[in-house]
């Protein structure tokens, strides 16, 4: 299998011999499908690819299959039989023969009729396809946290730039009224002055055995696990390396494909308060006073940490897997006040008023997403940025890996991030990428 890198070049190349497949593929299409009915028709559809189909990308499915204005037409992974039967599901949603299956995503970005993709893959992954799916032409809604690396954010904004396309991360909570009306109480004065953010996560999935090793199997036949494993280095297969999320999944806390629920959820509540603080104002200075990260094992990825972020402003932020000292959500501080929402969405405040305080015209008025994909849908249109843009996305996903960073080394860390990189600090720098495995590269 030749792993090269997809340029535009490659793409105009294969086209050709990728469409023979495609203009055999059995179409039969009900006058519904056709525009008939009150739908929308073909030629004002967003045409969307699914890459994964693991449970996330079972969700973003649903979620797009709920919207008239677009048609999931293919789907893609190096599992023959979760990709065959989320083709299935599509299919029997529309009462047509409008989905193909794929196992090698690079073959379906040849498609000159899909406008979008979703990315549902784990981390090590996001950037490669991103970047790949934007040279191709296509938007891309890809799953949070943006990338693996420091380094693979800062080249997925560049693709997004020169290629210009609409990224979406899926950093849900963006979209999330409750979400937005608590940062727009935070960047209006109702706290006073704001002087401290406190995020709090659960940091590991219950189940998740750690300090266990498990035995090496032979790969299932129809599983193209060199695929699988991309960019990242060769190890030997098990089945709980590459569990999807609705089983026990270990490859969420493998340093090989992510930096653990530090960007695995903690992405989530970091951009939020970053919301609060202000997007434009950048970490300077991180301390993980403590991390336990296991000496043995499948799992070696930080599964608990305590760490301080200090940001440009002197805002400082507080997070940790252990409450810290809230166990769920982001508590912004202020001098007259604090403003506390959880994961799920709920408000609490002191002074209580506070809740019912409304934002004027003239005040600061956030970004209103009216919902994730459809903000994603409605960008693609109108070529807007969305809700969870890349530089979005990156800003919280980089915060996110100076926590891994600092908690690797075990010490505190200073950050550049007009220059992207840590203040004469070599050991810390050598973190901000990871080598991939030839011949992939972003």
């Amino acid at each position: 299998m030749n792993h090269s890198k997809i340029t535009r070049r490659t793409f105009i190349k294969n086209s050709a011999r990728y469409m023979v497949g495609f203009t055999c593929f059995p179409y039969v299409l009900p006058s519904s499908v056709l525009g008939g009915n009150g739908t929308v028709a073909p030629s004002n559809r967003i045409t969307l690819g699914l890459i994964g189909t693991g449970n996330i990308n079972g969700r973003h499915r649903e979620a797009f299959l709920a919207e008239k204005d677009t048609r999931i037409v293919a789907v893609c992974d190096p599992v023959k039989a979760r990709r065959e039967a989320y083709r299935n599901r599509i299919n029997q949603a529309y009462g047509a023969t409008v989905c193909a299956d794929y196992r090698d995503f690079r073959e379906m970005l040849a498609r000159e009729d899909i406008d979008a993709v979703c990315i549902g893959t784990p981390d090590h992954w996001h950037a490669a396809q991103a970047i790949a799916a934007m040279q191709a032409g296509k938007d891309v809604y890809v799953e949070k946290p943006l990338t693996h690396t420091v380094a693979e954010g800062s080249c997925v904004i560049e693709a997004a730039v020169q290629y210009g396309r609409i990224l979406q991360t899926g950093l849900q909570r963006r979209s999330g009224r409750i979400f937005r009306h608590a940062c727009e109480l935070v960047r209006n004065g109702r706290i006073g002055r704001l002087n401290r953010v406190e995020v709090g996560i659960i940091g590991i999935n219950k189940g998740v055995q750690v300090g266990q090793n498990f035995p090496i199997t032979p790969v299932p036949d129809d599983f193209d696990y060199d695929l699988w494993l991309g960019p990242a280095l060769f190890a030997p297969f098990s089945p709980q390396r590459v569990a999807r999320g609705n089983e026990v999944c270990y490859w969420y806390y493998i340093s090989d494909y992510t930096a653990g629920f530090i960007t695995g959820n903690g992405v989530h509540f970091v951009d939020i308060a970053q919301w609060g603080i202000g997007d434009e104002v950048k970490p300077v200075e991180v301390n993980t006073s403590s991390a336990n990260i296991p000496a043995d094992g499948l799992v070696d990825d930080a599964i608990a940490w305590k760490s301080e972020i200090v940001f440009e402003n002197g805002v400082t932020m507080s997070y940790s897997s252990e409450g810290n000292p809230h166990p769920d959500g982001i508590r912004f501080v202020g001098t007259e006040g604090w403003i506390h929402v959880t994961g799920g969405g709920v408000l609490s405040a002191y002074p209580m008023n506070l809740l019912t305080s409304v934002i004027g015209p003239d005040e600061v008025h956030l970004y209103d997403s009216p919902e994730h994909h459809r903000n994603f849908l409605n960008c693609i249109k109108t070529r807007r940025p969305a809700a969870a843009s890349a530089e979005i996305g990156h800003h919280a996903t980089t915060t996110c890996n100076l926590v891994e960073i600092s908690a690797r080394l075990g010490r505190k860390v200073r950050w550049n991030a007009r220059a992207e990189c840590f203040a004469e600090d070599l050991a810390a720098n050598r973190l901000l990428s990871r080598a991939m495995r030839a011949p992939w590269r972003v």
